[in-house]
């Protein structure tokens, strides 16, 4: 039997001063409270309770005994209570994990709109390029590009889209030119970005109608993604990444986009969390939050030309169930 709720079920019964009283109080059998409480004299070894047909008293062990549990089991009450508020109402402290570049840019801002909504929910961050286990690190959530590999035991929410873009400084422009195509790009100096398992020397472009894998001439490879922005906006070379990684370069003329008549993809933004079992409300008014934020998740909200797109302040009440 549960020792534990043989605990219980004794401390109930001493409570009731009666075993049927005990049991109607816990909506358990008169046997089953029995069983209980003989349960916990046959593991101790001792008379915890004296009984008779009309009283019922503690022994000197089973005071004893009783006094041992009870701040026990009042401890875990309220521990119990704590839990399931936390269910119920946003609180206690969110573990976030999220893809480097994105976090660096727009979490921040996302984390302090979000409090000031959820104010009992504190914040624990892991902002890396390398794809993290989010079991393993002890994270309630994690937002990854779908380029990352995460586990498919995990449920994922796509949240927004992000067109990828080829770009340079508009000095690079100048002394070199632009690419007229996703060949003309093998003639230029590019930037490269080492991550997600991409291939060193080439890159993967795709158009409407063809995957083409283009050799480049790499002067730089990095993991870090701001590295190569900031080498690209002083007109080191071409850089091929994510619009969210550059849309303020764009619309400040440090970089212009290249091949904009092409149609290069997307990658997808995921709002990633281990279950659907039990998500505690600070993940799931999280999740709610961000999807409000991004209202159309293949919308890429970073680019003006993306009419659909919004990344919108919005108001959200997480105080229904």
């Amino acid at each position: 039997m549960d020792k534990l709720q043989s605990m219980r079920v004794f401390a109930k019964v001493v409570e009731q001063k009666s075993f049927v009283k005990a049991a109607d109080a816990l909506d358990l059998s008169n046997a089953v409270v029995s069983r209980h409480v003989a349960h916990l004299e046959h593991q101790l070894g001792v008379r915890l309770l004296h009984r008779t047909t009309r009283h019922l008293s503690l022994t000197s062990a089973g005071q004893a005994y009783l006094d041992q549990i009870s701040p026990v089991l009042t401890q875990l009450s309220e521990i119990e209570q704590v839990a399931s508020g936390m269910a119920a109402q946003p609180a206690g402290t969110l573990r976030i994990y999220s893809q480097l570049g994105f976090g660096e840019r727009y979490l921040g801002e996302l984390l302090s709109d979000f409090s000031r909504l959820s104010p009992n929910v504190k914040f624990d961050v892991i902002l890396s390029e390398r794809t993290l286990d989010l079991v393993e690190t002890g994270c309630d959530v994690g937002i990854f590009l779908d380029l990352q590999k995460f586990s498919t035991d995990m449920i994922a929410r796509q949240f927004a889209s992000s067109e990828l873009v080829v770009c340079a400084a508009p000095k690079y422009i100048a002394l070199n030119g632009a690419p007229n195509s996703p060949h003309d790009i093998g003639r230029h100096t590019c930037l490269n970005f080492s991550s997600y398992d991409l291939p060193r020397g080439h890159w993967l472009i795709n158009d409407e109608h063809t995957q083409h894998h283009v050799a480049v001439q790499t002067n730089l490879v990095s993991n870090n993604g701001a590295l190569l922005r900031s080498a690209a906006v002083a007109g080191m070379g071409l850089l091929f990444t994510a619009s969210f990684a550059v849309t303020s370069d764009l619309s400040s003329g440090r970089l212009v986009r290249v091949l904009d008549n092409y149609p290069l993809g997307r990658t997808a933004l995921y709002l990633v969390y281990p279950s659907r079992r039990f998500v505690p409300a600070s993940v799931r008014s999280f999740l709610e939050f961000l999807m409000a934020r991004f209202p159309c998740p293949e919308c890429d909200p970073w680019l003006v030309q993306d009419s659909r797109s919004a990344f919108q302040r919005t108001e959200v009440d997480f105080s229904a169930p």
